[in-house]
């Protein structure tokens, strides 16, 4: 990015994304790959008043040697686990940044080793209440690395496809040339889709069925859900983006009751694989078949959600139209932050409790409880979802790959 584009993005990170005030703590979570972007947010934080900016990089390499070879997968430092209850402060925002870079560290780490690291994770069982409460006031956004910038547009040397990447990310956060001044595109279409999932929300579902190419799901909706979109309030009623870019309106379903087929529209990169051409099939809720277009592919990925408890339930559905400035480009990222908001697609795993209008505790209103979240995209041009109301009566959601309410 120009200097100039870098200003303008971290800027909108910072303000209207993880909502950072005067007198804040920020904690920016980058890989080595992304130093730029970590000091540009550091650089607007501070002058947004920040009080301190507490830059945490993380290594592909050094979590490959943990995995392979720590006596406790979950075991972690008291000064770690102190900084993630701080978390739930309501004077510390927090900003993680995705982009691929040594990924070949992670990518022939046993599947086993990494769903029991997965499985123990403190930091999931640690925030899951602050989560719940809404006490989480952070964003996920991208930078382009060089590694994946490569892989998103192969054949070109590593800087003209940065600066491609580049390009595509600051439309997709609506801070193109064409876009309005400053960070105004942002804000106005994160109203837009609070609008849609607000529509959604008011038409009381108690099931959608999706209809694609290979898709043909039934996903139960709980009387009591929410469905959210474009941003969120915390709990102090400050306002902010977990995701940048976002593009879809999405609800965690009943996990228990889910039936139907699913196959993804693109790849998916999970564990240092790109896995093409997953599919499969749910009864009662549990997945019960899957395949991929290569067998070691299908075999590596069914296992790994097998040793997670309640990871082969769904978490969450999410719609997304033919509008997404991210799926009209017509290219993969490899990168589930900017895949999944390309095309409607489903979660393996864990659900979101702000997708409910009570509290969550003991009682669960139907959101899957697991220690992963997994998008796979299932959308295409063609996609098809109907809603029916809690009086039987059916509504349009998406047509022909194009919304139909809000």
């Amino acid at each position: 990015m120009t200097a100039g584009e870098l200003r303008r993005y971290a800027d909108m990170i910072v303000h209207a994304c993880a909502g950072v005030e005067a007198g804040d703590v920020l904690l920016v979570q980058p890989n080595l790959a992304q130093r730029e972007l970590a000091a540009a947010v550091a650089d607007a934080a501070y002058r947004a008043g920040c009080r301190y900016v507490d830059v945490v990089y993380e290594d592909a390499r050094v979590e490959a040697a943990r995995v392979l070879h720590a006596a406790d997968l979950g075991a972690r430092a008291p000064w770690q686990l102190a900084r993630r209850r701080a978390l739930a402060r309501s004077d510390v925002a927090y900003v993680r940044v995705a982009g691929e870079f040594e990924q070949d560290a992670i990518a022939g780490l046993p599947r086993d080793r990494m769903a029991e690291s997965a499985r123990r994770n403190p930091f999931t069982a640690g925030l899951g209440r602050a989560e719940r409460e809404t006490r989480l006031r952070g964003t996920i956004c991208a930078w382009p690395t060089a590694e994946w910038a490569t892989r998103v547009f192969p054949g070109l040397p590593e800087e003209r496809a940065q600066r491609k990447l580049a390009r595509d990310l600051l439309s997709f956060c609506r801070l193109g040339p064409k876009d309005p001044a400053g960070h105004s595109g942002w804000t106005e279409h994160l109203a837009t889709l609070r609008r849609r999932a607000a529509a959604l929300t008011k038409l009381e579902l108690k099931e959608v069925h999706i209809r694609d190419r290979g898709t043909d799901l039934r996903l139960a909706v709980a009387p009591c859900s929410w469905w959210r979109g474009g941003g969120e309030q915390d709990f102090w009623g400050r306002w902010n983006a977990k995701n940048v870019p976002t593009e879809e309106c999405f609800v965690s379903p009943d996990a228990s009751a889910t039936e139907g087929t699913f196959q993804c529209s693109r790849p998916r990169s999970l564990g240092g694989r790109i896995i093409e051409g997953l599919r499969g099939e749910f009864r009662g809720g549990r997945l019960v078949r899957l395949d991929a277009n290569r067998e070691a592919d299908r075999d590596w990925i069914a296992r790994y959600l097998g040793s997670i408890p309640n990871a082969d339930r769904l978490g969450e559905v999410a719609l997304v139209d033919s509008s997404s400035r991210i799926g009209r480009t017509g290219r993969v990222y490899y990168n589930a932050l900017i895949d999944e908001n390309a095309a409607a697609h489903i979660a393996f795993g864990s659900g979101f409790a702000k997708t409910r209008t009570v509290p969550i505790g003991r009682k669960r209103y139907g959101v899957n409880r697991s220690r992963v979240h997994i998008d796979v995209m299932i959308g295409t041009d063609d996609l098809e979802a109907v809603g029916v109301r809690q009086n039987g009566r059916t509504v349009p959601l998406v047509r022909d790959g194009a919304w139909q309410i809000g």
